[in-house]
């Protein structure tokens, strides 16, 4: 990881000016982390509602985003995500646009190869002027390797936006877990991101946090960014409760003497 972080650093121009950090779609806890997705999903029918917060300093930005996700089948999902963002610059306030997208396990995990699924997104010109990007499209590869306590995610992602002034989008994330008991997890991820806004990488950001398992279904995940360059935002903070419904039922199971 340290080789990987001193390559980026060294071959990567950072942007010099902060463009608007505009949020996109984020997985669901717990299938992922912040920004990483995992080629994990719901089970088939069942329903995942989220609910983050996010603070950004210099510049500082206030961001909520409302997340609802759909197993249509234990392969495939489908992803709702509307952020809303205030105190932006003089108090500017209002919705981003409204991102939705499928994810899609093509290759289940094997002994000596990750798992392997596809994503696709769209998001709607339905956004406030200061946020919009007119609407997007995009698409992302994404695998995923457990190797004991650990479990390891990559994500490749592409997204074009629909304004002319604005730049294709490309993200490099790295995320990894390790479970620290059955119900809580540390987590943390790299993420390396260009922009809309330029044509250089002006996001260079690594993030960690604690996941857990407060009830059954009930998943808290708290959380702190640090970027790796001068670049703003100088760091976030990160918090979000998601829940999946139905509630799993455990199987009984009878002894007999």
């Amino acid at each position: 990881m340290r080789i990987l972080t001193a390559l980026i650093i060294s071959f990567i121009p950072i942007a010099s000016a902060f463009a608007f950090d505009v949020e996109g779609l984020r997985p669901l806890s717990p299938y992922g982390v912040f920004s990483t997705f995992s080629t994990e999903s719901l089970k088939q029918n069942n329903v995942g509602i989220c609910m983050g917060f996010e603070e950004t300093v210099k510049p500082n930005l206030y961001r909520t985003t409302t997340q609802l996700a759909y197993g249509l089948h234990d392969r495939f999902e489908i992803d709702v995500a509307v952020p809303y963002d205030f105190g932006w610059e003089n108090h500017i306030s209002g919705f981003e646009d409204a991102n939705f997208g499928v994810k899609h396990r093509i290759l289940d995990e094997g002994i000596y190869y990750p798992s392997v699924a596809y994503l696709l997104t769209i998001s709607t010109p339905s956004g406030a002027d200061a946020f919009s990007t007119h609407g997007q499209h995009g698409a992302g590869l994404i695998l995923t390797k457990k190797v004991g306590p650990f479990k390891g995610y990559f994500n490749l992602l592409y997204d074009k936006p629909n304004r002319t002034d604005l730049h294709e989008q490309y993200n490099v994330n790295l995320g990894a877990e390790l479970a620290i008991t059955h119900d809580s997890k540390m987590i943390g991820e790299l993420v390396g991101r260009k922009e809309y806004f330029g044509t250089k990488v002006d996001l260079l950001e690594w993030r960690l946090g604690y996941r857990i398992a407060t009830l059954e279904n009930l998943y808290t995940t708290v959380g702190a960014g640090f970027n790796m360059r001068n670049d703003a935002p100088e760091y976030r903070l990160l918090f979000s409760v998601s829940i999946i419904l139905p509630k799993e039922k455990k199987k009984l199971e009878k002894i007999y003497e």
